[in-house]
């Protein structure tokens, strides 16, 4: 049984990409789709599409080869602005190197974009 989509689909790409795939097909959901556009924002990603087949929607992810290590945080651990060097030194591997990925209330965003609006949130994910 499935328990966190999010985790399923991050874990299809660290894999996807270490093997060498170009492009993978995953379940299709609100927070996937904010986390896949962070990562390609980032460029982690070259693109994803949704492909709907009636029931339910799945992406199309297609892959760089630029990620080294991707994963869901949990717990959801809550973040304040003054705490993010906290966490990028628990879950990255150097500084400046990689993003921690954040729910606000502001939606999904990187902890450099949170850090220059200046808002806290619970962390999700981190892409090295």
């Amino acid at each position: 049984m499935l328990q966190d989509q999010l985790a399923d689909v991050l874990s299809a790409i660290k894999n996807a990409e270490k093997i060498g795939q170009k492009e993978i097909l995953t379940r299709a959901s609100k927070e996937i789709r904010a986390v896949l556009e962070i990562l390609q924002e980032n460029g982690y990603l070259a693109g994803f599409e949704l492909i709907d087949n009636g029931k339910s929607g799945k992406f199309k992810i297609e892959l760089k080869g630029k990620v080294i290590d991707c994963n869901v945080i949990k717990p959801r651990y809550a973040a304040a602005v003054k705490e993010f060097e906290k966490w990028e030194k628990r879950y990255l591997p150097g500084r400046e190197f990689g993003i921690l990925i954040l729910t606000t209330p502001k939606g999904f965003m990187t902890h450099k974009k949170a850090r220059e609006m200046n808002v806290g949130g619970k962390l999700v994910a981190y892409c090295y």
